[in-house]
C-alpha cells in the first residue's frame, strides 16, 4: 500500500500539519512490529487499541488523544477489523511472547546491519485466459474463458516470494512444478546467490521470518536440512529462522510489504502468458520506493521427499529457550 502525503493524513486527522510529521512518525515506529495486513487488499490493522498508543507517544512526549490517533491510523491505511475464529491451538500468552522475541531478533539484526528475509508462497495461479479478481479502468471487459479448467491453461505459476525488509526490495520466484522445500530452500539460495552476498558483503548471518506451516514450516524436516546444506554449508552462513504463531501469517511482513502492491498491480488483469506474470510482478513500485525483480523457475520438484532421523541428528540444529520449534539457529558444519 502506497503511504499517504503528510498533507492527506493531516486532513483525515484535522490536525495541523506541522506537528503531524512528528506524530506519524512516532505511530509509525510503534507499529513497526506490530502490523498485519491483507495481501490481497492492501488493508493493514494493529494489536494495539488507540488508547494505548495514546498513552506511548504521551511517554515519548507527544500529547495527542485516542480519538486522534484513530484519524491518524485510519490515514495511514489501518482499518477497524472484527474478530474471526480462525484460532485453534496456542495461547494469546504464547503468540505475544513470539512477537516479542521475532521483534527482538529483528531489532538485533537490524542494529548489526545484518540481511533479514521475509518469505512465503502464495496460491497458484493458472496461466492463460482466465478471469483475474479485481478492476481496471478500460473502455470495454476483456472477455476471458467462462470456466477455468487446468486443460484450457499454459501451465501453473507457483509464487514465492522473498522481501529484504532493510532494502525494501521484493524478489518472486514462480515455480511451474509443486511447492515444496526443496523449492523454498532453493528461492533463498538464489536470492543469496543473485542479491544478498552482493548486498550484504562481508556478512555471515542471516535472520529470515516464516510461517509456521507449508513449505517453509516449522516442523518441515526437508525445509531445515535444506538450509543446512545448501546455504549453511556451502555459503558459511549461520542462519537464525523465526516461525509466526498459527494463523498469524497475515503478521509476516512479506504480507503487506509485496504480496499487497504485486495482488493490486495486476488485480483485473488476465495472467494470460508466464511473460505476462513477470512483467506484472517486475513492475510493480510504491512510493516508499518498493522494487521487485521476478524469475521464472522451471525446475521440477518431486513431492515426497523424506528426510530420515538420522540426518537430522546431523544437523547443526540449536533451538532457542523460547519457543523452540519456532525459533532455531543453523550454523555451518
Amino acid at each position: 500500500m502506497s503511504k499517504p502525503t503528510e498533507f492527506a493524513v493531516a486532513a483525515a486527522a484535522g490536525t495541523r500539519l506541522k506537528k503531524t510529521p512528528e506524530v506519524i512518525a512516532a505511530i509509525t515506529q510503534l507499529m513497526a512490529n506490530d502490523t498485519a495486513g491483507d495481501p490481497m487488499s492492501g488493508i493493514k490493522w494493529t494489536r494495539h487499541t488507540t488508547e494505548k498508543i495514546a498513552e506511548q507517544l504521551r511517554a515519548c512526549g507527544i500529547e495527542v488523544c485516542a480519538n486522534t490517533v484513530a484519524k491518524l491510523l485510519k490515514g495511514l491505511d489501518y482499518r477497524l477489523r472484527v474478530n474471526h475464529k480462525k484460532l485453534n491451538r496456542g495461547s494469546q500468552a504464547d503468540r505475544d511472547t513470539q512477537f516479542a522475541y521475532i521483534a527482538a531478533q529483528r531489532e538485533t539484526f537490524s542494529r548489526h546491519g545484518l540481511p533479514i528475509i521475509s518469505i512465503d508462497s502464495k496460491k497458484r495461479e493458472l496461466v492463460g485466459n482466465f478471469k483475474n479478481q479485481g478492476t481496471t479502468w478500460s473502455q470495454k471487459p476483456t472477455l476471458v474463458n467462462d470456466h477455468d479448467f487446468l486443460s484450457d491453461a499454459e501451465g501453473i505459476a507457483l509464487p514465492y516470494g522473498i522481501y529484504d525488509l532493510a532494502a525494501n526490495h521484493g524478489y518472486l520466484f514462480f515455480g511451474t512444478s509443486h511447492d515444496t522445500a526443496a523449492f523454498a530452500v532453493d528461492n533463498v539460495v538464489r536470492w543469496w546467490n543473485y542479491h544478498g552476498k552482493r548486498g550484504y558483503p562481508g556478512k555471515s548471518e542471516l535472520l529470515i521470518l516464516a510461517d509456521g506451516g507449508g513449505s517453509n514450516g516449522a516442523r518441515t524436516r526437508a525445509w531445515k536440512l535444506g538450509l543446512q546444506k545448501r546455504l549453511c554449508d556451502r555459503h558459511g552462513l549461520t542462519v537464525t529462522v523465526c516461525h509466526y504463531p498459527t494463523s498469524a501469517s497475515k503478521w509476516n511482513p512479506i504480507e503487506h510489504r509485496l504480496f499487497s502492491e504485486i495482488s493490486k498491480n495486476w488485480a483485473g488483469r488476465p495472467l494470460d502468458s508466464y511473460e505476462t506474470i513477470l512483467n506484472y510482478a517486475s513492475t510493480t513500485r510504491t512510493t516508499t520506493g518498493l522494487k521487485v525483480n521476478s524469475y521464472l523457475v522451471n525446475t521440477d520438484y518431486p513431492k515426497g521427499v523424506k528426510v530420515t532421523d538420522q540426518e537430522m541428528e546431523q544437523l547443526q540444529l540449536h533451538p532457542h529457550d523460547t519457543q523452540p520449534i519456532r525459533n532455531y539457529t543453523l550454523s555451518p558444519r
